[in-house]
């Protein structure tokens, strides 16, 4: 293991992403990996999982191996590390056999700082015999719930990785990540991955930027309900999940019709059309998207402002998960669920007509089966619930709820949101709704006419320089760190420095372009 320190760690933190210390839950895991431990952490969506397996890479020397299954995302998160400055590769079926050759003996040669693989590739022979040569210090899974048959996307070679780290000529630190796992799942989790005394870091399930609600419709309920929601949203990125490939079309139409900027994705349209269609929303082309579960884990896009389920996912697992694609970015953001009782019944006949996942056992398909039906129990229960939904979720999660308020005054059961009123979907708020973290994103803060005309001009500034790199505008910077230029309206290199956001890898990049826009 590299005699790498935690203040190494928190300078690579503040040159390849600007930030001048570690969130609640990542210094711990850091520090953790650094000292050759194992560490499993349990992080809500946008709480920084990535950064604490990125900085160690940056640090550590040799090649930090990423298990992931979001091989449509890889190709996303290795231009991010570049634009960041740290060295990315990957490598999956998107690659032919001679650039995947190419790519482990660059790796070998040292060009690499991290390399993501899918949990499939570990057992491929040529990858075997690459990795073995290969100097790995740090092994980090990411979406390590997949490897419990109790969680809510079991994935059979996930039960290999364990084997894999065995058969490496020297053991990594293995690091396992996730964002919802209850105390079974993180059983399940050490136990099967073969963790080692790991530290065990839990930094809550709470999302306080996010307004949760519910409400029980028609189908023709919540059609009108989206589109006046949408019509009233018009400034904002947002996600509408829906369960069937007919329904995404279905909306996306109705949407498209009522001049809506709106794009659909599904597993029945081509890789192109699905690449074409998360491409422009993560690139703020378009800002609505309307999909399946399909287009789910790994979506990186922070400044997703809503997301709007059109129907019941299969556990509150999986709900939490789609509803965390909103407000990555630490600002207010929405989560709906819209639902009735004929949802049930197309979930109960997905979950009875699934395929028994490859390798598993009788005896494991029917326990997985009726986990499966206590998962959707759990979901349906979140649903109904009169009470504070935020309460609901962090008691589903096992946490202590002992200094919880009664009432969060930020869900449609604590505030006095009229979901059922059809005509009323704009869902406007009281003031004192809303609770976000305004330490962490001057998104949030109050702003004047000139800060707000300021960021629309940075915004457009970014958008340029992003297209002009072939990256999505987050990648250059956030929206968080564009309202903190506009309000510090910083006149030196130095004083963009201070922005949270801009390190000296991003100032060398972009620096003199938005300090000639802010200049203006």
């Amino acid at each position: 293991m590299s005699a790498a320190t935690i203040d190494d760690a928190r300078a690579a933190l503040l040159g390849h992403f600007g930030y001048h210390d570690f969130r609640p839950g990542q210094s711990e895991v850091v520090s953790a990996i650094l000292a050759g431990r194992d560490a499993l952490a349990v992080m809500p969506t946008g709480a920084g999982k990535s950064v604490c397996y990125q900085v160690p890479a940056a640090v550590l020397g040799g090649l930090t191996l990423v298990i992931s299954p979001l091989i449509a995302l890889m190709g996303d998160q290795v231009r991010a590390l570049k634009e960041a400055g740290i060295r990315g590769s990957y490598l999956n079926s998107t690659l032919n056999a001679r650039q995947q050759s190419i790519v482990m003996q660059r790796a070998l040669d040292g060009w690499y700082d991290i390399m993501y693989v899918a949990p499939e590739r570990l057992g491929d022979y040529r990858f075997r015999q690459f990795i073995s040569q290969a100097k790995v210090p740090l092994l980090a899974i990411d979406e390590a719930h997949c490897v419990s048959q109790w969680g809510q996307d079991f994935r059979p070679a996930y039960r290999d990785i364990a084997d894999f780290v065995g058969s490496l000529p020297a053991r990594p630190v293995v690091a396992a990540l996730t964002a919802t796992a209850t105390e079974r799942v993180r059983d399940d989790i050490t136990d099967l991955l073969g963790l080692s005394d790991p530290l065990v870091e839990v930094s809550g399930f709470d999302r306080p930027n996010l307004f949760l609600g519910t409400a029980e419709l028609s189908r023709r309920e919540k059609d009108a309900w989206l589109a006046g929601y949408v019509r009233h949203h018009d400034d904002a990125s947002g996600i509408v999940y829906i369960e069937s490939r007919k329904g995404v079309e279905r909306v996306a139409s109705d949407l498209a019709d009522r001049g809506v900027d709106v794009v659909r994705y599904h597993a029945g349209l081509s890789i192109e059309e699905r690449s074409s269609a998360r491409m422009r929303f993560v690139a703020d082309d378009v800002r609505v998207m309307v999909a399946t579960t399909a287009f789910g884990m790994g979506i990186d896009k922070p400044n997703v402002r809503w997301v709007v389920n059109m129907g019941l996912p299969l556990s509150l697992e999986e709900y939490y998960q789609q509803a965390g694609r909103a407000g990555r970015d630490g600002g207010p953001a929405e989560c709906w669920l819209l639902w009735n009782r004929g949802d049930l019944r197309t979930c109960r006949f997905l979950i009875d007509h699934a395929e028994p996942a490859e390798g598993v056992t009788a005896d494991e398909a029917r326990a997985a089966l009726r986990n499966r039906g206590h998962l959707l129990d759990g979901m349906l229960a979140y649903a109904e619930d009169e009470d504070c939904l935020r309460r609901h979720i962090l008691a589903y999660f096992g946490e202590d709820l002992d200094d919880v308020p009664e009432t969060c005054d930020n869900c449609s059961c604590c505030t006095d949101t009229e979901t059922g009123v059809l005509e009323r979907t704009d869902v406007r708020r009281r003031p004192t709704a809303r609770k976000v973290d305004r330490t962490r994103v001057a998104a949030a803060a109050a702003e004047t006419p000139e800060a707000s005309e300021t960021f629309d001009r940075l915004r457009a500034l970014r958008k340029r320089l992003a297209s002009e790199a072939g990256v999505p505008p987050y990648v250059v910077f956030s929206d968080a760190t564009l309202h903190a230029m506009a309000a510090a309206a910083p006149t030196t290199a130095d004083e963009l420095l201070q922005v949270s956001g801009v390190g000296p890898i991003k100032l060398e990049r972009y620096g003199d372009a938005f300090l000639a826009e802010l200049a203006r």
